[in-house]
This record gives C-alpha cells, sequence and structure tokens, in this order.
C-alpha cells in the first residue's frame, strides 16, 4: 500500500511540475487570442495568471521603465473577474468566443465602473450610468476589461497628449508620439501591455496608431459599430473599431462588437450586411487574383515622403509576389488635403453633439462645451483653436458651409465606388500616413490620408508594411502602415486582403524597450 500511495503522490508532483513548467513557457509577449484559448484548454495558463501578467507589465512600463504613459485608469476588479472566469471555465467551459482576453479601452468609451474622462481634467470624474453598447458587447463574450487608455483629449487631434494624462510615448522611439487619437491603446497594444483593444476614429483615430505602432486596425463601413455610449465629435464621421497586433484578433473583436443598436439608428444598416462570422475569411493564400488599385494621389512626393514611399513600394512587390494584380490608380480630387480643406465637418457637429453627450452624464463637472473652455482644464496647444472655432459656429449644423460639405461628401462616395468599378477593383491601398509618426515637439500629424474613409464612411483596415531604417532612437525603426480600403460592407474581403499580407511578409515586431517580464 506505502509503495502504491508514493506513486500517487510522484504521479501527482509530475502533473504539478509539468503545469508549472507549462506556465512557465506560456509567452504573453504577442500573444493571440488563439493561444490564450489555447493554453486555458491545455491547463498551461490561468485566466488569473494571464490578468496578473499584463498588470505586471503595466506596472513595469507605464510610469516606469520606458514610461510609455498610456493607462489613465486601471480597474481595480480585473484580477477578480479574471478568478471568476477561471470559475465559469472550471464549472461549463468559457463564457464567449473572447473568454479572459484582456482589453484597454479608449477613455471616450463610456463604462458603468470606471470614469469616461476624454483624457480632460475638465471631466476628471465623469462617470457613465452604463457601459457603451460595444463594451457590453465585449464583457458578455468574456473579455476583461483592464483599463481605459490615455488619449489625444476628446479625440480631436493626432497626438496622444492630453491634460488628465500627459503625452503618451511610442514604444518603438520614445521621442515620437504614437499616433492618435487613440495613441493609448495603440501603445499599450504594441508594447503588450493588453491583448488587444479600442479605439476610435472621426478622421485617422484608429489607424494611425495602428500605422505608428506595427499594429491592425480596422475603421468598419460606417453602421456596422454602435457609437452609442462613445463620447461623439462628429455624427457624420465618428467610427468605432478594434486595434490588435494580428488581422485574426481584429477580426474577432470586430465580429463580437458588431450588432445593432437602436440608440445608433445607423447600425440599422448592417442587418443583412453583416456575415455570421468574419473568421472564414481568414484564409491562407488569400491574396491571388485579387486586384488591387495603389491609389498614387495618397503618396507625397517632397524628401520627407521617401522612406514611407520606398515601403510601400516592397509591400506592393510582396503582394504581387502572393499573385496579388496591382494597378495604379489617380485622382487628385481624393486627396487628403483637399478633402480636409473641403468635406471635413467635424467643427460644424461637435458643439452639439458633445453638450448632448454631457447632459447624459450624471456627475459631469462640465455640462457644455462652454463650460469645458471657461474652465481652462484641456490641453490648450493642441486644442484652444479648435473649441473656439466649434463654439462660436453658432448655426452649427444649420450652416450654409455645413451642407454644401455634406453634399460634397455624397459626390466623393460616388467618385470613390467608379473609381473601384472601372477598374475593377476589390479594394485600394495607400500609407495611412505619408510621413513618419511626429516627434514629441510637435502639435500636429501632418499628412494623414484616413480622411478618405472618414467622409465617404467606407472601411478601411491599416496593417503593419514595415519599418524605416533603425536609428538611435529607434532601434527596429519606426513603423509604417498601409491603409487597405474597399466598398461599403465589404470587410471580410478586406480582412482576407490584410490577413495574406500578413502571412505572406510578418512584418509586425514587438518593441524593445518594453522587453519580457517572468509570468508568476
Amino acid at each position: 500500500m506505502k509503495s502504491i500511495v508514493t506513486f500517487c503522490f510522484a504521479a501527482l508532483a509530475a502533473i504539478a511540475a509539468t503545469r508549472v513548467d507549462a506556465a512557465e513557457s506560456f509567452q504573453i509577449e504577442e500573444a493571440t487570442v488563439a493561444s490564450i484559448q489555447q493554453g486555458l484548454r491545455d491547463k498551461s495558463l490561468t485566466c488569473h495568471a494571464l490578468v496578473q501578467a499584463y498588470l505586471d507589465r503595466i506596472a513595469a512600463y507605464d510610469h516606469k521603465g520606458p514610461s510609455l504613459n498610456v493607462i489613465l485608469a486601471l480597474n481595480p476588479n480585473a484580477l477578480a473577474e479574471a478568478d471568476q472566469r477561471d470559475a465559469d471555465y472550471a464549472r461549463s467551459g468559457p463564457v464567449g468566443p473572447l473568454h479572459c482576453i484582456p482589453l484597454v479601452l479608449k477613455d471616450n468609451y463610456n463604462t458603468a465602473d470606471l470614469p469616461t474622462t476624454g483624457g480632460s481634467a475638465a471631466l476628471a470624474s465623469a462617470q457613465p450610468k452604463a457601459d457603451a453598447f460595444t463594451v457590453a458587447r465585449l464583457r458578455k463574450a468574456g473579455a476583461i476589461i483592464l483599463g481605459k487608455s490615455n488619449m489625444h483629449e476628446f479625440a480631436l487631434a493626432g497626438t496622444t497628449v492630453s491634460s488628465l494624462g500627459g503625452q503618451t510615448l511610442n514604444p518603438y522611439d520614445l521621442t515620437r508620439t504614437p499616433g492618435g487619437s487613440s495613441g493609448g491603446t495603440g501603445a499599450a497594444v504594441a508594447a503588450n501591455l493588453a491583448l488587444a483593444g479600442t479605439g476610435s476614429d472621426t478622421v485617422n483615430s484608429i489607424r494611425s496608431p495602428a500605422s505608428a505602432n506595427a499594429l491592425v486596425g480596422i475603421r468598419p463601413t460606417k453602421g456596422l459599430l454602435s457609437r452609442a455610449g462613445i463620447m461623439p465629435v462628429s455624427e457624420t464621421q465618428d467610427a468605432a473599431g478594434p486595434i490588435a497586433r494580428t488581422v485574426a484578433d481584429a477580426a474577432r473583436l470586430l465580429e463580437v462588437m458588431a450588432g445593432y443598436d437602436p440608440d445608433d439608428p445607423s447600425t440599422a444598416w448592417s442587418i443583412g450586411n453583416t456575415p455570421a462570422s468574419y473568421t472564414p475569411f481568414l484564409e491562407e493564400g488569400s491574396l491571388r487574383g485579387v486586384r488591387i488599385g495603389l491609389f498614387k494621389t495618397m503618396q507625397g512626393s517632397r524628401p520627407e515622403h521617401q522612406e514611407v514611399n520606398a515601403i510601400i513600394a516592397a509591400a506592393v512587390a510582396a503582394m504581387q509576389n502572393e499573385g496579388a494584380i496591382v494597378v495604379e490608380v489617380d485622382d487628385p480630387a481624393l486627396s487628403a488635403a483637399k478633402l480636409i480643406a473641403e468635406n471635413d465637418v467635424q467643427k460644424y457637429e461637435f458643439r452639439t453633439l458633445i453638450n448632448a453627450y454631457l447632459a447624459s452624464i450624471p456627475n459631469a463637472p462640465a455640462k457644455s462645451l462652454a463650460d469645458i473652455i471657461a474652465s481652462g482644464k484641456f490641453h490648450k496647444p493642441s486644442l484652444e483653436s479648435f473649441l473656439a472655432s466649434a463654439q462660436t459656429y453658432q448655426g452649427g449644423i444649420e450652416e450654409l458651409d455645413y451642407h454644401l460639405r455634406l453634399l460634397r461628401n455624397a459626390r466623393t462616395r460616388d467618385k470613390l465606388v467608379s473609381m473601384l468599378a472601372e477598374h475593377r477593383l476589390d479594394a485600394v491601398i495607400y500609407p495611412l500616413q505619408q510621413r513618419l509618426v511626429v516627434p514629441t515637439t510637435e502639435l500636429n500629424q501632418a499628412d494623414r490620408n484616413g480622411i478618405l474613409a472618414s467622409v465617404t464612411g467606407f472601411p478601411a483596415i491599416t496593417v503593419p508594411a514595415g519599418f524605416s531604417k533603425p536609428t538611435a532612437t529607434a532601434p527596429l525603426g519606426v513603423p509604417i502602415g498601409m491603409d487597405i480600403l474597399g466598398r461599403p460592407w465589404s470587410e471580410g474581403r478586406l480582412i482576407q486582403i490584410a490577413h495574406g499580407f500578413e502571412q505572406a511578409t510578418h512584418f509586425r515586431k514587438p518593441p524593445k524597450s518594453a522587453p519580457p517580464l517572468p509570468m508568476k
């Protein structure tokens, strides 16, 4: 009997040691939804250990080490939620397709358990009553919210600096911005402080951080994702979307976040236009025979544009090597500079929308745009001019120029879809940013191209296209992203193209500023 007991204890000890060894071998850096799900299945990982590992990385790299400055507020209940996920898993398996997936939310997404500030000291204690529609769907799918990420204040510019959070740094080059306005999410996901996260995009703001941080960012067709419960800028141009390290993970978040929401009537258009799942579009060899338009209008011609142009040329060659047919297309009427000057409507819509939003927050310290301006608690260097301009448009959406811009947007949609039809294109590609992301000493990221999707409502996915040459401050180089834009409701096709490009190139590399830590 003694020998049998001894054998049983030895066997149990061996199993325990195997599990410890397996847990130690799990790599949180560059983890994916699939790798986490596998770790939970084979018991080499617990939800508690996973969440603790991300919290450890935040502790080591957010305000220490490189001091990336990405998190505005941590979820104090994250570990308790992880323990509940472990209990749920042991009892009946995963609670949903994102079981125990740790996310960060841009701090303009309403959360019932954390303040939603838009990065502004003027709204430092603002507490919504309920989660945004998309946040509720993420939680229902099993995701765990680690915290709220810094953003360019009120999502009104592209360098991710705010009066509440200060300047967020780019983990690939600590002298540069992470793009914006969703730069806190971008830097957090790039540095492996979360598996993925959410952004919002009024002009560039999901895809700019994706480009600047070697990530995947999806701005969907207008109406695919609800904007309800997200601090607004422009009803015409606002979009919500995921930011992730892989196309597969971005597609999985998009699938969960999508759905009809009566509080955002535009989502009614998604009924009948949304597939049951986007994962079938994640196919190997999915570039063969695809017709791609290289949109030359969106490429710069000055010296500061040439490094980006060279990266896009190499990306085109990689697509052609995989069997894609790439043709050059051009239309100066669709240039970003022209669209920003003649089509952009945020300054007309902002005041009305932000006033209505603030009225919905019971304890909002400021109840109107006028209150925010009067408080002086905002990042004046980057916002003072825009806020003053938005407040002085007395007519707002009644202004004649506003309606002329909406008419131009309708013509722009027709022109863009006609270009796709004329050349029989599945999508067009161009650099999301014509030049490298700017240093933190600059207030504006010039030469961005995201406005084309913004004013048309067409979907676009930004993917890593390569890196600039390494420098003393950027040991891997600075990431450069490529936008892939298609017809309305073509997210599945764009995911197929983006995934095919990603699998052919594998340009994504983790930054050196946030190296691996041992898992506890």
